[in-house]
């Protein structure tokens, strides 16, 4: 009886399809809006005359800027809905996204970066939050499915940026980028909108109002400490893919031009390699996790990116280091989106925006390590520290397992 009450009637599926769907558009254009600006970073570098170093303080804004807004993100969500500010978070990225190409110092870069990070943070905070709503009202894990979106759309967003890098300068390319973006926003806005509302994940039921005395109890205050445990633990599996997902995005390109001596069309190509890859893994991550069980596929994950990330790091020919980031985009598949869909089921909303949180830290500290470990080394080794970190995230769920 208990598993017939979460059935969904009839009249409500296509609705809630309809829903999703919408969802997925916002997932693949976020996916798509970051890319477009991933393989144009070493014009950008270019265009501003910034060292290895500098660069990295610049894309620290953009996961400054992320992690400042997300926890506000999470209580606007909380007091207007997800679906509201998943709309208004695109939309502020798709304005965002021209405007490096138009910047001419590393201080102007940061400063409108940090206006990009705000909009990809408030986004990713939203839209997870609004998938943890529909995936409880649907009953099926089809968390991995949304991020299956994103990563569709940073494939088809680096693989046009790289396609057209000849043709387009950065400016034009980045233009047409965020008018798309404006465009999906607006046709998936009013779809998901329209759509029927969903019941946060934790809000109380009828049975837990009747029994408010259980939080105070013994047994209630040790299984929220648990919940909080638990939560903290999926955050930090996520923030060491973050980290892993950040330098592959900010720095594949640049890796490949500088270091393996690729051409600008070839060098996007590693990050469409990681992206299809990644893509590919994210499809097939509800089958996965239902056939293996979602630690082991956390497990090998984990186990598989690190190894592809010590191939693509320091491989000298540029087949070796395609085939590298081919298996840390399967290795990083899952990960993440598993992590987050746990913390919801664990915590709410407030877990989605605590693991959120944690999670794009990784892409925080990222960007400027692997940055200042180049100018102290050489990129290809700071590149490595991601296959430390994605040997992290590979252990970190024999603990989680734990509770």
């Amino acid at each position: 009886m208990a598993a017939r009450s979460r059935t969904l009637p009839a009249s409500l599926l296509p609705s809630w399809g309809g829903a999703r769907l919408a969802l997925t558009a916002f997932f693949a254009v976020d996916g798509l809006l970051f890319a477009a600006w991933v393989v144009r970073i070493p014009d950008i570098r270019n265009q501003v005359g910034a060292s290895h170093g500098a660069l990295g303080l610049a894309l620290l804004c953009v996961s400054a800027g992320a992690v400042a807004t997300m926890p506000v993100v999470g209580r606007l969500c909380l007091r207007y809905g997800s679906r509201p500010v998943t709309v208004a978070s695109l939309a502020l990225l798709a304005v965002a996204v021209p405007l490096p190409a138009h910047t001419h110092s590393v201080p102007a870069l940061g400063g409108v970066l940090l206006l990009f990070g705000a909009g990809y943070g408030g986004a990713n905070v939203a839209m997870n939050s609004a998938a943890v709503e529909i995936v409880s009202e649907l009953g099926r894990p089809v968390m991995p499915s949304f991020h299956a979106g994103y990563s569709l759309g940073g494939l088809l967003g680096a693989g046009a940026g790289g396609l057209l890098a000849g043709t387009l300068t950065a400016a034009q390319w980045l233009a047409i980028a965020g008018l798309l973006g404006l465009a999906v926003t607006a046709f998936a806005g009013a779809a998901l909108l329209r759509s029927p509302a969903a019941r946060p994940v934790g809000a109380p039921s009828s049975s837990t109002s009747a029994a408010p005395s259980s939080s105070t109890s013994p047994s209630g205050g040790t299984a929220a400490g648990a919940g909080r445990l638990l939560v903290l633990l999926l955050g930090l599996t996520a923030l060491c893919t973050a980290y892993g997902e950040g330098a592959v995005a900010d720095w594949t390109t640049v890796h490949l031009t500088d270091d393996v001596h690729a051409g600008a069309q070839v060098a996007a190509a590693g990050y469409v390699a990681y992206a299809l890859a990644m893509t590919t893994g994210r499809i097939g991550g509800t089958w996965l996790s239902v056939r293996l069980g979602q630690h082991r596929v956390m497990l090998l994950g984990g186990f598989t990116a690190a190894a592809g990330m010590l191939l693509a790091a320091l491989a000298p020919l540029v087949p070796l280091a395609l085939a590298g980031f081919v298996l840390v985009g399967l290795g990083l598949a899952n990960l993440f989106p598993l992590a987050i869909a746990r913390a919801g089921a664990a915590g709410g909303p407030r877990g989605v925006a605590l693991a959120s949180t944690l999670g794009y830290g990784g892409m925080l500290i990222g960007p400027p390590v692997i940055g200042f470990l180049a100018d102290a080394t050489s990129l290809p080794l700071a590149l490595t520290t991601v296959a430390g970190a994605a040997t992290v995230a590979a252990l970190l769920p024999l603990a989680v397992r734990r509770h």
